[in-house]
This record gives structure tokens, sequence and C-alpha cells, in this order.
């Protein structure tokens, strides 16, 4: 049953769209079971009816002509209840009704099972057969399995079908899919398609006989793509800062890398065609970046398997395929790398829609750096059937729609020209401190991981780093940064933001983020060995790291070193104990250096239980709302499933948070929230009224978060704040402050319009 099961559902995944996928569904089922009759009602959204769809066993002619009500027949009554019904003699029940187009009466044994995608209820998947029998129990568990597994697959063949109509059809009719928002604003344009070919693993092995002729063909590939990535750099010159076209850095550093390009040479000098080589070795980097728990970090996957595409294609073709860029283009794709972005002239680039990626891509930091409206992770995304559709893209709401019909486009264009209008405003107020209308002053720091992102969060007007992540210089290189290296960067980002303070957060890799060079595995890696603990296994790491931070800091005196991933206090403990003995080593060898203020993360919930005690520990502390959100909850935001249940504004996150602010405040120490809850205008209400010191987020974010913060007083936040204290569900929480907003005349910050 298990092969069976796996044979049904590979073949209607693969269906070209709804009407093959149900007529595989009816045919192989029936034939698995050896019934009569197999058919699939599904829902009809617009009337709400079950209409039936596909059958192997009922009068052909009823298949589209059959409708119910949920409250007519038995198959009404499954879909009513959302649970199996098994009988042995249907005509007997009371809730039987006979459908003469289907030809029916002569069958007795009756089984329907729902259908269900993501809590919705899509139609009935139902068995019938001629003798007055009862189903086994096994008949009944696999029918469960297998419309339980199916959901998905008619739920993506439903939305293809619907986009292949809406192509067929020009303008009339309209699709609306859904994703997660990855960029703010509006784009309006036409649909360009990229990645539709055969992925990556797909690739094959292959003998060679002549590997060092296949070795320079693949070294020549290599070359190509550099320069290609070269001439991208050149495209973007005129729209970007330098600083900001320093995010391609990172690829030539790959393609100069002897842990990549180094490794497929050898696996081709070993006989493997330049192809499969290519495949073997990027698909085990991006394995390792997958796995890695930090979504910022876990993106770099993407970055990886686009440059083995990149040069995947300058092998299958000495010239690339010149792309054609309608003037308001909407790139469309499986997964859109930064390099893909680039590719389209800027002025051109007006929306980027992706199956998948999340806030922390190179996507959404390019997207929202040109000011272009990103929807990522739209799961029933039929790249392939949206090629030159019209699509409007809602970077605020994560909706996307495709062929939106003449009302809906002429509201949105009205809801562009608003946000046009709020954008100046927004800019009118870089420069002006974030200060409440009774005195209070709040500091907007700005987080970053690259070189690349120092321009943006300069411009947005930020009063420092929040939060530098220091992980990345370590996945670029095939082994430990030494203390030199590590030097050049933090005075870099030191010297471009002195005087203003840099939050330095000490290396976060370990368990599921483990590097290329240093491998761990581990049966749980979300709880395993990660963060502060694996520093402090290795304090070489950690020392040498510190040294660095210090030397870099000389003269300069605004640095602040962060500890991630604390739980327990004798971590802490310990961490300082090593930073002390690092600055005491660097004075004694003669350099001229401070000790700079030492803070802690609150993001394991354990320590916010300790809070009294670690405030009386460090100097500062940064609350990891994404983090913590995560941990309190039982939620990784990332995936699908269960993302909905993902919400800072969710009440138990919001008092673990007024617990530290309190302590840290009582105690007189700076307490910061970074993260999405940090960048959520609704939430910097409620952290205003709790009195943190300090917000850090994404540079794109921080102009609304400021124009929240100078519209509203102190005094104001705190009454909100105790009405929200008071509530019980996330959602309510979230529309009381929506409304807060609106009514401030601030709804343009948290959707389209203004």
């Amino acid at each position: 049953m298990l092969n069976i099961l796996r044979n049904i559902i590979q073949e209607v995944s693969s269906a070209r769209n709804l009407d093959q996928a149900l007529g595989l569904i009816v045919q192989r089922v029936k034939q698995a079971l050896s019934v009569t009759v197999c058919s699939v009602y599904l829902v009809d959204e617009e009337s709400g009816d079950l209409v039936l769809m596909a059958s192997d066993g009922l009068l052909s002619t009823a298949v589209g002509e059959v409708r119910m009500r949920f409250d007519q027949g038995l198959v009404g009554l499954v879909a009513q209840r959302a649970e199996p019904i098994n009988l042995d003699n249907a005509p007997e029940h009371p809730r039987y009704q006979y459908f003469s187009e289907t030809g029916e009466e002569q069958f007795h044994a009756f089984l329907g099972v729902p259908i269900i995608h993501n809590r919705q209820l899509l139609g009935v998947l139902v068995l019938q057969q001629t003798d007055a029998c009862r189903y086994g129990e096994d008949t009944v568990t696999f029918m469960i399995t297998i419309a339980a597994q199916l959901a998905g697959a008619i739920a993506h063949a439903r939305v293809i079908g619907d986009i292949g109509t809406l192509a067929n059809q020009g303008h009339e009719g309209e699709q609306q899919l859904k994703g997660l928002p990855g960029a703010p604003g509006i784009g309006i344009g036409q649909a360009v398609v990229l990645d539709v070919e055969t992925g990556i693993e797909e690739i094959p092995d292959r003998t060679i006989q002549d590997t060092e002729q296949e070795n320079d063909r693949f070294l020549q590939a290599v070359v190509a793509v550099k320069q290609d990535i070269q001439r991208m750099v050149g495209n973007m010159a005129d729209v970007l800062p330098a600083e900001e076209l320093a995010l391609f850095d990172a690829y030539i550093m790959m393609l100069d890398s002897d842990s990549l390009i180094g490794v497929i040479s050898k696996h081709i000098l070993s006989g493997n065609w330049a192809p499969g080589a290519v495949r073997e070795v990027i698909m085990a980097h991006v394995q390792v970046f997958s796995g890695m728990d930090d979504p910022y970090l876990r993106e770099r996957a993407e970055d990886v398997r686009d440059l083995g595409r990149r040069i995947l294609k300058q092998l299958q073709q000495s010239q690339q395929q010149v792309m054609r860029y309608p003037k308001k283009t909407i790139l469309v794709g499986e997964d859109i790398s930064a390099s893909m972005l680039a590719e389209v002239p800027a002025r051109q680039l007006v929306g980027v829609v992706s199956r998948r990626g999340s806030r922390t891509s190179h996507t959404a930091i390019l997207a929202s750096a040109l000011g272009v409206p990103a929807v990522l992770g739209v799961e029933d995304l039929p790249v392939a059937a949206m090629a030159e559709l019209d699509v409007i893209v809602d970077g605020y709401s994560g909706f996307v729609y495709l062929n939106a019909s003449r009302a809906v486009s002429r509201e949105y264009r009205r809801l562009q020209k608003q946000e046009q209008l709020l954008s100046a405003d927004l800019k009118e107020i870089r420069d002006l401190e974030a200060i409440t209308t009774d005195g209070y002053h709040i500091s907007l720091y700005a987080n970053t991981g690259l070189l690349s992102d120092i321009k943006p969060s300069l411009d947005s007007g930020a009063e420092g780093v929040g939060l530098y992540r220091t992980e990345f210089p370590f996945m670029v290189r095939k082994q430990f940064p030494g203390e030199q290296e590590q030097y050049d960067i933090y005075r870099q980002v030191l010297s471009d933001f002195a005087p203003r303070p840099v939050t330095m957060r000490t290396l976060d890799i370990g368990g599921d983020k483990a590097l290329p060079y240093f491998p761990i595995k581990e049966d749980n890696p979300f709880l395993g060995w990660r963060g502060i603990r694996i520093t402090l296994d290795h304090p070489e790491i950690f020392l040498v790291q510190i040294r660095a931070m210090l030397r870099a800091n000389a003269g300069l005196n605004n640095l602040q070193l962060l500890l991630p991933m604390i739980s327990t206090l004798s971590e802490l403990d310990e961490a300082i104990a090593l930073i002390h003995r690092a600055y005491d080593e660097l004075r004694e060898e003669g350099n001229d250096i401070c000790l700079p203020p030492i803070g802690a993360m609150v993001e394991v919930p354990s320590l916010v239980y300790q809070v009294d005690a670690l405030v009386k520990r460090v100097d500062f502390i940064s609350i990891g709302s994404n983090d913590l959100t995560q941990y309190l909850l039982a939620v990784d935001r990332n995936n699908p499933q269960v993302a909905s249940l993902y919400d800072s504004l969710h009440p138990a996150v919001i008092q673990a948070v007024s617990r530290v602010v309190a302590a840290a405040r009582q105690q007189r120490i700076p307490v910061s929230v970074c993260g999405e809850m940090a960048g959520d205008p609704v939430a910097a209400l409620m952290l205003l009224g709790m009195g943190v010191t300090s917000l850090s987020m994404s540079a794109s974010s921080l102009p609304r978060i400021k124009k929240v913060i100078r519209e509203f007083s102190r005094r104001r936040s705190k009454s909100l704040l105790k009405k929200v204290m008071e509530m019980e569900a996330p959602q309510a929480i979230r529309q009381h402050l929506n409304a807060v907003l609106e009514k401030a005349g601030l709804g343009g910050l948290i959707r389209a319009g203004n």
C-alpha cells in the first residue's frame, strides 16, 4: 500500500492541470482497491456547492453536472462533518439522496473521506461498491491517508488550472495568491518567468576519458561566470552605490575558492564530467547552508545554488539566451537570487515574486534597497504558467494578483499614488530624532551582516548598529578567519559608523549552523550545540574574535559586545571572564584599548526567569524577538505548516518582553529589542510603552518606526500597553493596535495606501 500511495502521489503531483490530476486519482485508487466506483467532489469556491469533478465508475456525463449543498446527500454529510463516513447499505441512510445523472442506484457500499488542506475543506473522495458490505479498516485508513497526502497536490493543481485559464482568457478573470511580505510597496507590471529549467539536483553522473580537457572546459565556464557577474555589477552601478554592490563580492570570492572550484576540479580529474561534479559539490554546500537555524544564513544556500546554475548554463551553451524585459517587469521564479534580480535593468524592475525565500534573503534586502516590492514564499506559485501575465504585487500583505479586474487595478494604482506621498513624508524625517510628542527619546538602530549593508543603514537615518552579525565572514572562507582578517572587517564597520555605537554579536554558529570546514551532525540541532555553547567549548575561536574586536575598537570606542544564545548564568560568567582575559593580554602587549560594554541576548526563555540576576552582570540587554518568539511558542516561523501560529504579539511574548524590560529599567541599564518585532509599527507602540531604550531593525523598516514614535506620546503608549496586556488572543491585540494607527492617520505604515 505504501508503494501504491507513493506512486499515486508522484503521478498526481506531476499533473499538468487539475482535470488530469483528478482523473489520475480516481483511476489509480479504483485500480489499487479493486472497487466499482471512485469519485472526487470538489467545493466550488463561488457557490460553496460540492461538484462532481471526476469519476471512474459513474456516468461520464455526470461529471461537472452533479452539484449538491453541504446539507444534501451523503457526500454533503461527509463535507459537513469533515470526517469519514463508512456505510454498508447507503440507500437506507436518512441522508441518502439519489442523483439520476450519476446512474448510481445499484451501489450500496459507500465510503467518503474529506479532502482537507491547511484547515480548508477542498472536497470529498468517495468509494462505492455494488455489494452491501462495509469497507474494512485497512481501506478506510488508506483512503484517509491518500486524501491527506493528495490535498496539497490537488490545491496546487487547482491553482495551475485557474492560471492556465487566465492565460487563455487574456484579461478576463482574476486569480489571487498569498505569500510572505518580502519588501514593502506596490508593483504593477508584466510577469517575466525565470528558473523553469531542469534543477541542478537532477544532473546525472557521467564518466569521461579526457579529464584534462573537461576540466579546462569547466574553468572556462567559471571565467565566463565571473565576467557575467562583473557585467551585472556594471548594469547596477548607476542605481546602487559601490558599497551596496559589494553584495556580489561573495560570488567572486566563491569562484576563487579552492573549497568550491578546487574541489569541483578534483572530482572532474577523478573521472566525472563537469556538470556532475558541479552538482555534487554545489549540493553538498547547499545542504550545509540549508540545514542552518538562522534564516539569514540559511538563505545563503540559494546564493550557492544560483552560482552552480550559472556555471551549468555556461557549460551547456556558449552564449546565454538574451532575456527581453518589458518596461514594467515583475520578476517571477522558483528561487530568485540577488544576481537574477540584478539582471533586470533597474528602472524596468517593479516587483518580485518567488516560490521560496523570506525577509532575510538577499532578494529581500536588495529589493528593499531598490525600492521594489517583493512577495516571497508563495507555496502554490505556478511559475511556468505565469509568463507574460499582468501581475500586481502587494509587498505589505503578501498578496499577488494575476490578471486583476479593472476595479482592482484601478484601486491599486490609486494606492500607489498615496504611497508615493507617504514615502516623500518619511524622507523628510530621516535626519530627525525618534522623539515622542511628550519628549521621550528612543534610539533606532539598524541590523547588518554584510559590508554592503552599511550604506543603506546610514542612509536610513540609523543612530548606529544594534546587531552586527559576525557569521558571514566565517561562511565564505575555507577555514576560520585569522585575527588580522577579522580585525580588518570589524575596523571598517566601526569606522564607518563612528562615533555612533556598533553592537557586534560574537560568533553564533554550531548545531544546524555548521561551517563547511567545521561540520556538526545532531539529532536535534534546534536545541543543540550552538552559539555561546560552541565558542565556550572552543575558547581559542572565541578569544581570537574578541581580540580582533577589541583591537578594531582602538581609538574609536564605539564597540559594544553582545553574547548570543545565553541560557544559563554560568555561561555568561565564563564568557565575560574570557573577554577580560583577552583585554588584559592585549593591554600587556602594549595595545591602547578600552573594555567595551558587554551585553547578553535574551532569546532563550530560561533567561527571562533569571533576568533579575542577569541585569546585575551585564552593561546592556538585547532581546532577540525572533528566536524568543519561536522558542516560547514552539513554532518555526519558516515552516509554512505552522507559520500562522508565529506571532510576536502573542500575550506570552509580550509578557516575557515586558518582564525583561522592567528588570533592566530597575537596574538602570539600556535594553534593546531587535528583529521583526522591533520593525513592526504596531509592536513599536507597545515597546515604547514598556520603556525600551532602543529598537534595532532592518534599514528599510526604520523610517516607518520613526514616524510612529514621533506621532505618539509615551503616556498614550503606556495606556495602550495596559489595555493590550489584558487581552488573550494575538489576533485581537493586532486588530486593536492596527485600529489605533488607522485612527491616527498612520494606516499607510501597515498596508498599502496612506
